[in-house]
């Protein structure tokens, strides 16, 4: 797709399955990175960062195989300058139409002194010698001077120059830690565009992170000055303060065309879904006043916006709902719906589900409309991301009973789980239900992680809403994310539990390498 470009196109660099699983407890298995890489590639975007294929058998085996199944978007994967590191990566995006490796190194003064521990020359020496390397597999190699925000001038330009004579076809020039502020980064590009001779033989990028909330801004500055490709995350996922948003670099760009004149290729009407299957899989729910996805993002309230949008939405909207694939709910769907129709609301959702998925999402589909009254759109999205989130799960649960309240203490839980095809059972006490429940869990899995994180939401209005539960784990140094639904809170918080559980036996079998960043 980066092919044949013209000077106002903007390459999009989604690393959500690299940096973006970097977050703690975001980690993904197989199944869900390619399901994810399946929306990112429909979504129109260009380069795909898959992983880091020597972090684990694991990382590289996502890789592999999203390569395998790509057919349009460049696959890439990051590795260190060691030829170790290139090999692997070099191995893992084989199997492409195209594929990319992108190897980095540090540049700045403390980064060189105390991480790397290495003297300036060195580095230098290293940036080219693993160009070099990284050509012999591949013409399209991306080069990234790690912290390059801090970096001394002369030697960020020396090592470009270096870099783009070795072979690199792409420059990327990170703001790591988020430090840069916009009319500094834009400067920055401009010099890098100004000293450096064979600047033209490459693309520049920027890849920012938000420490200070400043990563979009600093990325559509770059692109100001020059920048041609910005990576980028959806949801702004990422390690620390995340990365930039995608879909605030896109809706910028399109949006503000009287400033930014550029054009990219992604479909932006799949947003809502591309970030709804991140924040399903992952567990990082999306706050409700964040830009374009949040769920006040199209909300108005106040008597006065309320009015202006009556008369006309140009008042307060800037783009339209629509735009970014945000339909509005409506109650179409019921008790008495059959099949056929549930299976015409599943492709408007965007789902294409085999005849046994759809058998099984509309079960529970009717056992939820035995419930609840009125079903929603967003009631279908929960029941259908939840089962696909557990089709992987070694433990899941069969069966809980809670006894709790004034008559009740202290509260009860019976729980009933299969763990690999055998089937345990405990009674639990605990300070309240959830506790009784968690404690439970813990006692028949025999795993005994640390609690961080506890939250609830509703995914509709009303108070027979489905309950969308998220828990974090951490165990020795390992964190995870778990994600349930369920229109019962106690059965919602046992899933996401067990999620959370599945997700660090995974985990467990992954060892990172110690310096992951770019």
């Amino acid at each position: 797709m980066t092919t044949n470009r013209n000077k106002q196109d903007i390459i999009i660099f989604d690393t959500t399955l690299r940096d973006g699983e970097q977050s703690p407890g975001a980690s993904m298995n197989l199944s869900e990175k390619i399901r994810i890489a399946e929306v990112l590639e429909d979504m129109g975007v260009d380069v795909i960062e898959a992983g880091f294929p020597i972090a684990s058998d694991g990382d590289f085996e996502s890789v592999n195989e999203i390569s395998k199944l790509s057919k349009n978007s460049i696959i890439c994967g990051l590795s260190r300058s060691s030829k170790g590191d290139i090999e692997r990566c070099a191995e893992a995006v084989k199997p492409a139409k195209r594929g990319r490796i992108h190897t980095f190194i540090s540049t700045s003064p403390v980064h060189m002194k105390f991480k790397l521990q290495m003297d300036p020359k060195d580095v230098h020496q290293a940036v080219i010698d693993s160009v070099t390397y990284a050509r012999n597999f591949t013409d399209d190699v991306e080069w990234s001077c790690e912290d390059g925000s801090r970096s001394d001038h002369d030697f960020l330009c020396q090592t470009i120059e270096s870099a783009i004579k070795s072979g690199a076809t792409t420059i990327n020039i990170p703001d790591t830690v988020g430090y840069a502020m916009p009319s500094e980064y834009a400067n920055l590009i401009k010099m890098v565009m100004n000293r450096v001779p064979n600047i033209d033989k490459a693309i520049i990028s920027v890849h920012c992170h938000n420490d200070l909330g400043m990563a979009v801004a600093n990325s559509l500055a770059a692109v100001q000055s020059g920048a041609r490709q910005v990576e980028c995350t959806i949801n702004g996922l990422g390690e620390r303060a995340g990365n930039a948003a995608m879909e605030e670099i896109v809706m910028g760009l399109k949006t503000r065309q009287d400033q930014l004149p550029y054009q990219t290729n992604i479909d932006s009407t799949l947003i809502m879904k591309a970030s709804k299957l991140v924040s399903t899989i992952t567990g990082f729910s999306v706050q409700p006043n964040k830009a374009i996805v949040g769920a006040n993002a199209f909300a108005h309230e106040s008597g006065i916006h309320q009015d202006g949008m009556l008369k006309n939405a140009q008042t307060y909207e800037i783009m339209t709902p629509s735009s970014v694939g945000l339909t509005e709910s409506k109650l179409v769907m019921g008790k008495h719906s059959g099949r056929h129709a549930f299976r015409e609301k599943l492709i408007e959702l965007g789902y294409d589900l085999g005849d046994n998925a759809i058998q099984d999402a509309f079960k529970r589909f009717k056992n939820l409309a035995d419930i609840k009254k009125e079903i929603y759109d967003e009631d279908i999205v929960a029941i259908v991301d939840d089962a696909i989130v557990r089709k992987y799960d070694n433990i899941s649960l069969q069966g809980l009973e809670v006894l709790c309240g004034t008559e009740h203490r202290p509260p009860k839980a019976s729980i009933k789980l299969d763990i690999e095809g055998d089937s345990k059972s405990i009674q639990m006490s605990g300070d309240g239900p959830v506790d009784a429940i968690f404690k439970g869990i813990k006692e028949i899995t025999n795993m005994a992680p640390k609690l961080q994180l506890y939250q609830v939401h509703a995914v509709t209005q009303g108070t027979d809403a489905q309950a969308e539960v998220t828990v974090r784990l951490e165990e020795k140094g390992k964190t995870v994310n778990g994600q349930g639904a369920d229109p019962d809170t106690m059965v919602a918080s046992a899933k996401a539990y067990i999620n959370a559980l599945n997700k660090l036996l995974v985990k467990r079998e992954k060892t990172l390498p110690t310096s992951l960043s770019a």
